[in-house]
């Protein structure tokens, strides 16, 4: 496994449509253990392939109710309730944080790295991941549909308020 580095924005490949994944084999298998530890490094909570310069539909997102990571091979959401309105930010928009609206409970169908068929729920910020990553897959950034940049003070009141509130679950 290794890192790989991370396209960031004004590189072409982050607005082209992903090809759909065919072949589940090794070569598979490394990007997405590429992907994770190259995540991991970076502290973020999603990739998508064309992240790393590659233009397959394969995603890895965080799934924040046990903080695993899991793996989304041609994922497609199937599903899109609610709505839900936080700060966003990209590993490939370094530094910035935009105002973005997703749905708040989003279903997912994808395959596993083995080309099994899987459906995956998210809500909240799992959605949020699901939603950004998919973006990503077809030539999209957050920044396409935010209302806009956060300043430094916003973003980090309203981190804070998340952690707190995360803070607060754990004690209910």
């Amino acid at each position: 496994m290794a890192l790989r580095t991370i396209v960031e924005e004004g590189d072409s490949v982050l607005q082209k449509n992903c090809r759909p994944v065919t072949k589940f084999d090794r070569r598979l298998h490394m990007l997405l253990d590429d992907m994770t530890d190259t995540l991991i490094e970076a502290s973020g909570a999603g990739l998508a392939a064309p992240q790393v310069g590659v233009l397959r539909r394969a995603i890895v997102v965080l799934r924040e109710s046990d903080e695993s990571f899991v793996e989304l091979v041609n994922p497609e959401i199937i599903l899109e309730e609610g709505e839900q309105e936080g700060a966003e930010g990209c590993l490939s928009v370094p530094g910035k944080w935009g105002l973005v609206k997703r749905p708040e409970h989003v279903i997912v169908r994808a395959q596993d790295r083995n080309g099994d068929p899987f459906e995956m729920e998210g809500t909240g910020l799992t959605a949020r991941c699901l939603c950004h990553e998919i973006d990503h897959l077809n030539g999209h950034l957050y920044t396409e549909v935010m209302e806009r940049f956060l300043s430094d003070e916003e973003a980090e009141a309203y981190f804070e308020q998340r952690a707190e509130e995360k803070e607060r679950g754990k004690q209910e």
